[in-house]
């Protein structure tokens, strides 16, 4: 069983960063894959930023450019680093692993973008 826990968001002015969190109870070498998700009121959960641990990261769009996904194994944490932030990124952001033919959630960090 892999819990898992977010912490950095918050509100901050369009243009600001944030450095999001997700602390993991299992080590985070061990994960087959890693994501951060985010769901805005009354949209899906849409992916945002993944990792194949040894091999590569990969970012939607929307986020390209300014988000950067990172893990530090001797912390058990995943990182995802976000710049230049705007109104739009204002959602619920949850971190997810991948390990062992289960997908495991976070509870879900809140981050509002004011302009």
């Amino acid at each position: 069983q892999v819990q898992l826990v977010e912490s950095g968001g918050g509100l901050v002015q369009a243009g600001g960063s944030l450095r999001l969190s997700c602390l993991a109870s299992g080590s985070v070498f061990s994960f087959e894959y890693m994501g951060w998700y985010r769901q805005a009121p009354g949209k899906q959960r849409e992916l945002i930023a993944g990792l194949i641990p040894g091999f590569s990261t990969a970012y939607t769009d929307s986020v390209k450019g300014r988000c950067t996904i990172s893990r530090d194994n001797a912390k058990n944490t995943m990182y995802l680093q976000m710049n230049s932030l705007k109104p739009e990124d204002t959602a619920v952001y949850y971190c997810c692993v991948h390990h062992n033919q289960t997908t495991y959630w976070g509870q879900g960090t809140q981050v509002t973008v004011s302009s």
